[in-house]
């Protein structure tokens, strides 16, 4: 519910509560549960499309319809939440689990497989690309990231998906312990072993990342392939190692890279800022239009009615039971077209966040590329200075960007 960490958020339905808000809800399921010995008192999910996929309101409700059915939670209290973040639009739904006539929680046998069949479905039904963690049960989708995972890249100022792509393709081209701990240290990455998490990379922030974790394999290939990590160095001799090849230069060219990312991306968070404000009065400036002729056809329709006299002889000729028909489906058609006119703005809004968002990444992406570069120039560098030992130093090109190579001293 947080509008500044969302660009959009729609409290869409609240069932099955005394209370009309969200709060009051939970809080309302929270003393029911009090009642029963139930502590889970609350079953919540997430319903996330991929991206760049356009899904009306209607789909998400009869998805959350398919899964009350499928986990034995019709008729139970339930709330349902858009919001939208980055050009995607994503749907929250919180049921109470417990059964206000029993007073007992209802069971959840074997919900995690029920929601990836009803998943899969509808993947298959709307022509979406199944990802591999749908297509085989013990495949883990790579995209998805860990808090951990995400917390550590915040800390860097890095985007989750760079860093773990990036130890992926390290592992994929790697065949031995050497060529991985070659491939890594090409970005920047030196391999080591972790207290706990065996074989593990530490950033030049002096980050710990798992290579299991980022790498999206088993803990038993690791060590089949990296050997055993007690011939590693520690994490703290990793680091003073890494602090020691961090030069003054390449510190600068890394500031500098975050200075241009940054400055990018404040030009890029205005933009974001005046999109959103521009999409929520228009969203307002629709539903207030909408709420405006919703009375007056409802007026309308009310004053076909008659009353009185008139209205009991209509209801004996069969007038008022003619008129009652026509005002019902003139309701829902209504309620239908009103529907339409929200999901026809909100997707073409999220067409123009998609395709800002698609320049932020293109943002980060340039970002990542400059720091592998940097991190290019000095593995270049070593390896000429191996080859060529002498005096040697950083140099800057026309560019301004570092080239490593000799100097005579003079």
């Amino acid at each position: 519910m947080r509008a500044d960490e969302n660009e959009h958020v729609e409290v869409h339905e609240i069932r099955g509560f005394v209370s009309a808000d969200l709060t009051g809800a939970l809080k309302e399921a929270q003393a029911v549960a009090r009642g029963t010995k139930c502590r889970q008192f609350l079953f919540s999910l997430s319903l996330s499309p991929p991206p760049g996929e356009a899904v009306p309101v209607v789909a998400f409700e009869n998805a959350l319809a398919r899964i009350e059915t499928k986990l034995n939670l019709g008729g139970q209290p339930r709330a349902i939440v858009f919001h939208e973040k980055e050009g995607r639009r994503h749907a929250h739904a919180v049921w109470s689990r417990i059964d206000a006539d029993t007073m007992t929680a209802r069971n959840l046998p074997h919900f995690k497989r029920k929601l990836r069949d009803i998943s899969r479905a509808l993947y298959l039904e709307h022509g979406w690309t199944l990802p591999r963690g749908l297509m085989n049960s013990e495949a883990r989708d790579p995209r998805t990231f860990t808090l951990t995972e995400w917390q550590q890249a915040k800390r860097m100022g890095r985007n989750a998906r760079d860093l773990k792509e990036m130890i992926r393709e390290c592992w994929a081209a790697s065949d031995s312990r050497a060529a991985f701990s070659e491939a890594l240290e090409a970005r920047g990455l030196i391999l080591a072993r972790g207290d706990r998490r065996g074989h593990v990379a530490v950033t030049h922030e002096g980050e710990v990342l798992s290579i299991a974790r980022y790498a999206a394999v088993k803990t038993k290939d690791v060590n089949a392939k990296l050997g055993p990590a007690e011939t590693l160095p520690g994490v703290e001799e990793a680091r003073v190692r890494m602090a020691r090849d961090m030069d003054s230069t390449r510190q600068r060219l890394i500031q500098e890279a975050h200075d241009r990312m940054a400055a990018a991306f404040r030009t890029l968070d205005r933009e974001r800022q005046e999109v959103t404000q521009r999409h929520r009065a228009d969203r307002a400036a629709l539903k207030e239009s909408q709420r405006e002729r919703w009375d007056t056809e409802t007026r309308a329709r009310s004053d076909r009615m008659s009353r009185g006299l008139q209205g009991f002889w209509d209801r004996l000729t069969g007038r008022y039971a003619r008129l009652r028909h026509q005002n019902e489906a003139e309701t829902y058609a209504a309620l239908c077209r009103d529907g339409d006119e929200r999901d026809t703005l909100i997707l073409t809004q999220m067409t123009e966040r998609q395709d800002l968002q698609a320049r932020i990444q293109n943002a980060r992406h340039h970002h990542a590329e400059m720091l592998r570069e940097i991190e290019s120039d000095r593995t270049q560098g070593e390896t000429q200075r191996q080859d060529n030992p002498g005096p040697w130093r950083y140099t800057e090109n026309a560019r301004g960007r570092a080239d490593s190579g000799l100097s005579l001293g003079l």
